[in-house]
């Protein structure tokens, strides 16, 4: 029950912060309505009640800690969901959240390394340059004259993220234990993951091996850059990196300011998002508004810049396949080849009537597609057909649902930039060229080659293996034989005790007759008795021991 201090902060702060009153589309009702209500009676006079909702839902989510600025993050991008003055506001908690100045910088950074911050850095500076949910940055200029940042993960943050974890397992137990989907929905395996991403998010050598890997997959490229990382100061607690200059990418008078072309750094954006999936399987997966930034320096082509590379998602062989196939027949409106797809993958039973499937798959996409296509929310859309899946038994795939945020991430963001941003005009081409250079013969033949090797490697062992193999299946049909012989003797044993009970029965059956029928006189008086009792023995041995 450790979860239960934690939760009991939770309930307070949206009590204190009256949050089921935000929005008029947020209301607890019925019971639940009422007992919150009566939680609520002791902050009635509480001073944030008067503060405009937005407000106060940004500063609950800042003081309820990172996994909930986290979540707002996330609705900040999608502003076409949202009311104008609650996007603002809780856009501040892309990099404003408030920051902490007590451990100071310097005494964190000497810390770190075991030694004065003097020995690496020219120049540190006291006031943060931005502050987040878990870390907060700080710039700083090292010996040899190179201008970098500090990343420092607040202090305590850990106990906090621990304790919500164990609050979000319970919910999740209860989710399944109690809700009739709760065991599809997997709850359990998506809080599991997710504790792995967050729990990741506080060794910073991890970041800085993600974002020198990113870097490595974008190298020389004019869509995206990713600042280098300084290993030989940087430490578990503590990243060194290179101070990137530009601007933020949710500043969109600076950018209009400097004849960015913002149809193409949204398109841009796209591709990015689907050559990280599809051509590395290695994505960044936080990419709100905070940790993206644009570079000036050829307006009519500009260049994103990617900080913050703490969540990256991957996708095995198999699941990119399949989605990719499953986009492309969604593209198509081919919701027959969607429905075979989700069956052949195993994201639906095997049992799964693929035309009833493919009906309510129509159903979905009919009335969507009929909207002209930069009205339609493409992440909006998967969730509604992953909700429409839910009602065939799948399961939520876990790998998938970094995937759906980033994506969500993806397409608000670009519509921020460009408000008519087709993303279905964007990803389809990418899409279609993926698909095509996967049946390359060029694509084949590297395939091949990189398989010879494990293939020749294997090859000594070739014979023993068929011996083992043969050897297995030489066993298991002698214990397939003996199986069968124990069936037929068992068989055979069940029809001789029948065939005796049937025996038995016709003998006590004539002897109940003969008891009956025999007239009763002193030296029989108890055949009529022993006639009745040879009766109900026969109907038993005839009637329920067959």
């Amino acid at each position: 029950m450790s979860h239960i201090p934690r939760l009991l902060k939770l309930l307070n702060t949206a009590a204190r912060y009256r949050l089921d009153k935000i929005s008029p589309h947020v209301r607890a009702k019925g019971l639940a309505g009422f007992m919150f209500g009566v939680w609520s009676l002791p902050w009635c006079l509480h001073s944030t009640r008067r503060l405009p909702p937005e407000l106060r839902l940004r500063q609950a989510l800042e003081e309820l800690g990172p996994i909930y600025i986290k979540f707002g993050q996330l609705l900040s991008t999608r502003r076409d969901f949202l009311p104008p003055e609650l996007a603002d506001e809780l856009a501040g908690l892309q990099d404003k959240v408030p920051g902490f100045d007590s451990p100071t910088i310097q005494t964190l950074v000497e810390t770190a390394l075991g030694m004065p911050w003097q020995n690496a850095f020219a120049r540190l500076d006291t006031q943060s340059l931005a502050s987040a949910s878990v870390a907060q940055v700080h710039s700083a200029q090292l010996l040899n004259g190179d201008e970098v940042v500090v990343k420092v993960i607040r202090p305590g943050i850990e106990k906090t993220i621990v304790e919500d974890i164990k609050v979000l397992k319970w919910i999740a137990g209860m989710v399944e234990r109690y809700l009739p989907d709760g065991k599809r929905l997997r709850p359990r395996e998506v809080v599991d993951d997710y504790e792995k991403i967050i729990l990741d998010e506080l060794n910073l050598l991890a970041e800085g091996a993600n974002a020198t890997q990113l870097r490595r997959n974008f190298e020389h490229s004019p869509q995206l850059y990713v600042p280098k990382v300084y290993w030989e100061f940087s430490r578990t607690n503590m990243l060194v990196m290179e101070r990137i200059y530009g601007t933020p990418v949710a500043d969109i008078a600076a950018l209009t300011a400097r004849n960015v072309n913002l149809k193409k750094l949204a398109e841009t954006g796209v591709e990015i998002f689907f050559t990280q999936v599809f051509n590395h399987s290695f994505f960044h997966a936080d990419m709100h508004p905070g940790n993206i930034f644009v570079a000036l320096h050829s307006p009519e082509n500009p260049q994103y810049i990617a900080i913050d590379c703490a969540i990256i998602g991957s996708l095995s062989r198999d699941d990119q396949q399949y989605l990719a196939r499953n986009l492309l027949a969604i593209f198509k409106r081919d919701y027959r080849k969607v429905a075979e797809l989700h069956v052949e993958c195993g994201w639906v039973p095997r049992d799964t009537k693929v035309h009833e499937f493919e009906s309510a798959m129509r159903a979905v996409c009919e009335p969507v597609f009929e909207r002209p296509l930069k009205d339609i929310s493409f992440g909006y859309l998967l969730v509604q057909l992953f909700r429409t899946a839910g009602r065939f038994n799948m399961e939520v795939q876990p790998s998938l649902v970094l995937l759906q945020k980033t994506l969500l991430n993806v397409e608000g963001l670009g519509r921020q930039l460009y408000p008519e941003l087709d993303l279905w005009t964007t990803a389809l081409p990418f899409l279609e060229n993926w698909q095509r250079r996967r049946m390359e013969p060029k694509t084949l033949i590297k395939a091949l080659r990189e398989n010879v090797p494990d293939w020749i490697e294997q090859l000594p062992y070739l014979p023993q293996l068929m011996i083992d193999t043969l050897t297995q299946a030489q066993q298991l049909s002698t214990i397939n034989e003996n199986l069968r012989e124990r069936l037929e003797q068992e068989q055979q044993q069940e029809r001789t005790r029948k065939r005796s009970n049937r025996t038995a029965g016709l003998g006590l059956l004539a002897l109940s007759v003969v008891g009956l029928l025999t007239p009763l006189n002193e030296s029989l008086s108890m055949l009529p008795l022993w006639g009745i009792v040879s009766l109900s023995g026969a109907v038993y041995l005839l009637c329920f021991r067959r």
